[in-house]
């Protein structure tokens, strides 16, 4: 089965990872046909292992060879594609479009966060097949009252997010 890692808190906050060594720790833990997309902590394998299992082995594997507390979330190439499938908005050249990828329920928890918030024009959010799509202005995205609740350290091992465009990209290598 082919997987798409991501990695959460990647080459942000001090968190600084080479993706060379992040493939040789995912190849060393016995994943194969290891790459990456970008150098934001999407790593692509193969496996016949449950993700379940995979996930445990992968954090574990990183947190040992980083000396971090590594967090991340598993796809595979049915899933991705169903992501893209369902996205909620259309593509604009003034907006972002984000999807949330987390444990059971994140989704629930981040609609809630959202809804609370202040919004920005165009900014809007929903939930299709339990994944959490958030659409927002361009440039504003860190400066949104949702955006800034994202970085909450209860969120930490619950979600990681990824432009639209970069999941165009994992599916386009995982084909």
């Amino acid at each position: 089965m082919k997987y798409c890692a991501f990695l959460r808190g990647v080459n942000v906050n001090g968190t600084s990872l080479k993706m060379a060594e992040v493939i040789k720790v995912f190849s060393d833990a016995g994943m194969k046909d290891v790459s990456t997309v970008l150098a934001s902590g999407n790593i692509l394998f193969s496996s016949d292992k449950k993700p379940s299992e995979l996930k445990k082995i992968l954090e574990k594997a990183m947190s040992h060879y980083f000396e971090y507390e590594a967090f991340l979330f598993l796809k595979n190439q049915d899933e991705i594609a169903e992501i893209l499938n369902n996205n909620p908005f259309s593509k604009a050249d003034d907006l972002h479009i984000y999807v949330f990828v987390g444990t059971e329920g994140s989704e629930n928890i981040l609609l809630e966060e959202f809804t609370n918030a202040k919004k920005a024009e165009k900014e809007r959010a929903e939930i299709v097949a339990n994944t959490f799509y958030w659409q927002v202005p361009k440039g504003s995205t860190l400066d949104s009252s949702f955006g800034k609740i994202l970085g909450k350290k209860q969120l930490k091992d619950k979600i990681s997010s990824r432009n639209i465009n970069t999941f165009d990209k994992i599916f386009i290598k995982l084909k």
